[in-house]
């Protein structure tokens, strides 16, 4: 019996294998308003058919603040969450998946151009906009010096999560992921390479933890209380004195105490002289030794497109899921791929059955079942 295509329930989902689809920015919004067009239609309804158990959309602003760039999708007022509604309704009428959306806010690394125009800072000549931070300092040398957030601006931010998670429940999505990775401005505040405030949400892990745990708080709030609400958390900065594993242990047991349903454990994105080693598998040891520490279910993410690996991640206990990002744009129906792989089974919808590889099994040699007809059953 595969682990890897073994069911599992968080609250009141329940989720038919452990693969999930990561968050995956797209920067391909028609306009700059934050709308999901037909490009995410298609985006999210290809990985819907069979790329995994649960797809999450890409890191999704809270405000226009909070964007990455002009051309990131956004929830903050009724045009964006109807766009959504639509993408949503259109993967759970005719996909074989669980939806999720990941909230977040860009903090000093928002105002950019998107990657393919060099993902630099835009100009005001660009329409550069103001951005804020735990702190008073840019993200390198040449960008822009966020504003450092006072009592009042951090109300604001936690508002606009509130918000916009209540209209991810009306949008109809099945899970929240709360983004407090990847140099953000939820992981700008747990790491102290970008925190150096010396108020209540800086200085000691304990404080530098405060600040997205009252935006976890928030969330939880208001979001139905049968679907499952989870963080993306950078484990390690990948810098000298950035945030370590032990550090991150200490934030994950104090979002279980507060409700947290998963973990998605990544690293990196705070600091540009951050150095990784790359390779297969390269962050699982990260989310193995958090979820040593803890009692829910972890995510772990890094090049885990070969099924046997994704497999083993599961079976040995290193985490709960595995998550995959270019992986599944190779290939978008990696789970039934996958599954064929393992000698397990996948979800396929109706109009996809007869593909499925048991349905012409001369096509894959396999042999056949004999087929029974009444007069060999009677």
């Amino acid at each position: 019996m595969s682990k890897l295509f073994s069911p599992i329930t968080l609250r009141g989902e329940t989720f038919n294998n452990r693969a999930v689809v990561s968050p995956m920015c797209q920067y391909a919004c028609d306009a700059e308003d934050g709308v999901m067009g037909d490009w995410h239609l298609m985006n999210m309804g290809q990985y819907a058919m069979g790329a995994a158990g649960l797809i999450f959309t890409e890191a999704t602003g809270v405000s226009a603040q909070g964007r990455i760039s002009k051309l990131c999708t956004g929830l903050w007022n009724d045009e964006q969450e109807a766009s959504m509604k639509r993408v949503v309704d259109f993967c759970h009428k005719y996909g074989v998946a669980k939806l999720g959306i990941q909230l977040g806010h860009a903090g000093r690394k928002a105002s950019t151009r998107p990657p393919g125009e060099g993902g630099t800072p835009l100009t005001a000549e660009e329409g550069a906009w103001q951005t804020v931070a735990p702190s008073a300092l840019p993200y390198a040398p040449d960008w822009h010096v966020p504003q450092e957030l006072d009592h009042a601006g951090l109300a604001q931010v936690k508002q606009e999560f509130a918000d916009a998670t209540v209209r991810a429940a009306r949008a109809g999505f099945d899970v929240v992921e709360m983004h407090g990775g990847h140099g953000y401005l939820l992981s700008q505040f747990f790491s102290p390479l970008s925190n150096q405030r010396t108020d209540e949400y800086g200085g000691s892990v304990e404080n530098r933890i405060r600040f997205p745990l009252e935006v976890f708080d928030a969330m939880r709030a208001v979001w139905p209380e049968d679907k499952p609400l989870g963080i993306r958390i950078s484990a390690v900065d990948w810098v000298e004195g950035g945030s370590t594993v032990e550090d991150t242990i200490v934030y994950a047991k104090a979002l279980q105490d507060r409700g947290c349903d998963f973990i998605d454990i990544t690293t990196a994105g705070v600091d540009p002289r951050q150095k990784i080693t790359v390779g297969k598998a390269y962050q699982v040891p990260m989310a193995a030794a958090v979820k040593a520490a803890i009692d829910i279910p972890v995510m772990a993410v890094g090049m885990l497109n070969d099924p046997h690996l994704a497999e083993s991640v599961i079976a040995e206990g290193k985490a709960d899921f595995v998550m995959l990002a270019r992986g599944v744009m190779y290939d978008p129906r990696w789970a039934w791929h996958a599954a064929f792989e393992l000698g397990a089974d996948a979800d396929y919808p109706p109009q996809f059955a007869r593909c499925k590889p048991q349905a012409w099994p001369e096509a894959f040699g396999l042999t056949r079942e004999p087929r029974v007809t009444t007069d060999q059953r009677s």
